[in-house]
């Protein structure tokens, strides 16, 4: 099986590095801390290569990790919730690459443990972080550039 899988591999990054565009998103992609290269195939291949949605919003939703409002008219009945009507396989990709963003990376880290020490639900706060990721790579290949980590800078 495992064998199989790294053929799978490497006939993805084949087709990924014949296409520039496509190679060049999958680098800048790949910059981004706690975006590995399933996510980025999966981000490529699902976007068009970022032709299909014009917005990271729309694919959040598209993926089932947009939170939507639980309203009747002018009354709130009950807390936002995302739509379990959803690509759940890009769901669980950026699922896993919050949890590992919250262990690696400090920034996400630490906006987590603050959420949480406000009172937050530890559900929304992942899928926040779920959300910014995926707003970053939209960001990254947008912009063209890869992603800088601010947090070390800020003074």
């Amino acid at each position: 099986m495992s064998k199989q899988i790294s053929v799978v591999q490497k006939q993805m990054e084949g087709i990924i590095k014949e296409n520039e565009s496509m190679f060049r998103n999958y680098g800048l992609l790949n910059t981004i801390n706690g975006v590995g290269p399933q996510t980025a195939f999966f981000m490529i291949a699902y976007t068009a290569n970022f032709t299909k949605f014009k917005s990271w919003r729309k694919f959040a939703s598209y993926c089932g990790i947009a939170p939507f409002p639980n309203r009747s008219g002018t009354s709130v009945r009950g807390r936002t919730k995302i739509s379990h009507l959803a690509n759940k396989e890009g769901k669980v990709l950026f699922h896993l690459c919050a949890m590992t963003a919250i262990q690696c990376v400090p920034e996400m880290r630490v906006f987590y443990q603050r959420r949480l020490k406000e009172g937050k639900n530890e559900m929304s706060t992942l899928n926040i972080v779920r959300n910014k990721l995926l707003a970053r790579a939209f960001a990254v290949v947008k912009r063209g550039t890869p992603y800088v980590d601010t947090m070390g800078y800020a003074a």
